[in-house]
């Protein structure tokens, strides 16, 4: 992938569910020295906490891409957008977009942008010749993140590790597959954008045999449970032939995200699950610690319920953010 070019304008548009903007959040949040701000439409009701700024002020102030930091349902470039879109370009801003519809199957924009040296990133949709998966076994080790629904933490928790490791100095990668853990990292595959059969192969060449004590962190996404996603999630599953497995939960969601009235599994149920797929490719694949979002509940509630998970799991608990993942970084150097 060419690099994508920052500091980055983080546009939110008129967003209103702050999982909506979690592209824009996640570059905000682990690359915050590459976001000079962000724009937002009227009607927005979230933010990433990045100044505001025109498309001119942040121009002024060093950007050099526009990010659509955004996911709406279906994944589709708004008209309401381009003129926004057009104006970055004007200025001499990359665009740099997430989404399933392509910024290059637009005209007008791909003559804009040609017209003024600009570049169009498509980053959800891999360029890159694919293969399918063998499964042989390969050199290095391997950590990936599964989940019992989408949206609980997989990129948050893949990421704190991969920090707690260099922190530590160990040999490791961070491995993104989705837009964007991409946009922090700066390249990746989008795996939800793979074609089926290709998936597994596409997870093997990024996460490529290594040094022995080489670590890689690969970024879960979806889940098995999850009927919309289950097909991502295996294929990634297969194709990391992990070593280690962080099963990550959401506390207090009440139904799979995006389906009504559909609990989510149990801890037990997405470790059994994920451990038996696992060991298609890796027979030793095992879950080494559960991460939680605990942000539904206060700092006793979460105790508690990491406790509890700990004591019936005989596994680490931890949430990401409140309390560190040094201990799952233990398990991995243990």
């Amino acid at each position: 992938m060419t690099p994508l070019k920052a500091p980055y304008l983080l546009f939110i548009g008129d967003a209103k569910d702050p999982l909506s903007i979690k592209m824009a959040r996640s570059a905000a949040d682990w690359s915050p020295e590459k976001c000079i701000g962000e724009l937002r439409l009227p009607g927005c009701t979230v933010t990433t906490g990045c100044p505001a700024l025109t498309i001119a002020e942040a121009k002024a102030a060093g950007a050099q891409s526009l990010v659509l930091g955004f996911a709406n349902s279906g994944g589709y470039i708004d008209e309401a957008w381009l003129p926004v879109i057009h104006e970055a370009i004007a200025a001499g801003m990359d665009i740099i977009s997430g989404l399933h519809d392509r910024l290059q199957d637009i005209p007008e924009l791909v003559s804009a942008a040609q017209a003024r040296g600009c570049e169009l990133f498509d980053i959800r949709h891999p360029r890159q010749r694919l293969r399918t998966g063998k499964g042989y076994r390969r050199e290095g080790k391997r950590l990936l993140t599964v989940g019992t629904d989408c949206s609980v933490g997989k990129m948050y928790t893949s990421l704190a590790i991969t920090r707690e490791l260099q922190r530590r100095q160990r040999n490791v990668s961070f491995r993104a597959t989705g837009q964007s853990g991409i946009l922090v990292a700066g390249d990746g595959v989008a795996v939800d954008c793979v074609i089926a059969d290709f998936i597994a192969g596409a997870i093997e060449d990024l996460a490529p045999a290594n040094a022995p004590e080489h670590w890689d962190i690969i970024e879960g996404q979806g889940s098995l449970s999850h009927p919309a996603f289950a097909g991502v999630s295996l294929g990634l599953l297969h194709g990391s032939q992990p070593d280690a497995l962080v099963v990550c939960h959401a506390l207090g969601r009440s139904s799979m995200r995006a389906i009504d009235n559909r609990p989510l599994p149990s801890l037990e149920e997405t470790i059994a699950l994920n451990e038996m797929l696992a060991r298609v490719t890796n027979p030793q694949a095992k879950v080494i610690a559960i991460a939680v979002n605990t942000s539904a509940v206060d700092e006793e509630g979460a105790m508690t319920y990491c406790r509890d998970v700990e004591q019936r799991l005989g596994l680490p608990c931890v949430d990401p953010i409140r309390h560190g993942v040094a201990r799952i970084a233990d398990k991995l150097e243990g």
